[in-house]
């Protein structure tokens, strides 16, 4: 597992900050590919404030690994996500107001909405997942809508201020992502993860994929996109080796490098 996927996102905020044609966000999916990334995410969000509907076509023609969409529950991005037919959609909760998507979609919630979108896209052989804090709830109610896989928000474990609230965070983490497992999902990670702080949660060496954007994207302004991909990856990997040899230290056991 620790599959890593990259968010493009940030390269085409740069790019809409002087709304100009450069840095292109589809070269910096390619780049990310030549790196070792797993997979390239990003966001079609509805006011188009980074990612443009060129930039999804694009990058539906030209990424060879996987490509995941995230997206709102709304029937315009709807609609796109079904002809664009991307590897994985993943919905997600939307502000107008906010820099990047913070907190997870409240899948208790809006339940009715998720459930014809989640079956909408899946019979346009779309996979789905759903991103949602870690909590026990959420899972079950994405697994009940008939998603294929969950994002947990890593958010309260990257924010965290000192050890004691960074280990409450983990253990939420570990909860929800067994809670997963036993519904039958595959589960991933994302929001807040850095280089600075990625080893003791890849280290768990149970989630499928991180997701991880901003921080990819800031390295890669000095030593190049390819160069932080690969860094990143290299981390992932080694933080993966690690939970296989120490499997009595791993708080998921018997789960490492499944």
């Amino acid at each position: 597992m620790n599959k890593l996927g990259v968010n493009i996102d940030h390269v085409a905020t740069v790019r809409q900050a002087r709304r100009a044609d450069e840095p292109d966000p589809v070269w910096a999916a390619v780049e990310a590919e030549l790196g070792g990334a797993d997979g390239i995410t990003f966001h079609l969000r509805e006011d188009r404030r980074h990612i443009s509907d060129r930039d999804a076509e694009l990058l539906k023609q030209t990424v060879a690994t996987k490509l995941n969409m995230e997206m709102a529950l709304e029937p315009a991005i709807l609609r796109i996500a079904t002809r664009l037919r991307p590897t994985q959609c993943t919905l997600v909760p939307e502000r107008r107001q906010e820099l990047t998507t913070e907190g997870g979609l409240d899948v208790v919630k809006w339940r009715r909405k998720v459930v014809p979108a989640v079956k909408r896209l899946q019979d346009a052989g779309i996979l789905v997942s759903a991103f949602i804090e870690p909590d026990t709830d959420q899972v079950d109610a994405a697994a009940e809508a008939g998603c294929d896989a969950i994002e947990l928000w890593t958010g309260q474990y990257a924010h965290a201020r000192n050890e004691k609230q960074r280990t409450v965070a983990l253990e939420r983490l570990v909860t929800a992502l067994e809670r997963g497992w036993d519904d039958g999902l595959e589960v991933h990670a994302g929001h807040g993860l850095t280089y600075r702080n990625i080893e003791p949660i890849a280290s768990l060496g149970a989630f499928a994929e991180f997701n991880i954007g901003h921080s990819i994207v800031a390295r890669a302004v000095f030593v190049g996109l390819r160069a932080a991909v690969a860094e990143m990856k290299g981390m992932l990997d080694r933080a993966l080796l690690r939970a296989a040899a120490a499997p009595d230290e791993d708080p998921a056991p018997g789960r490492a490098g499944a």
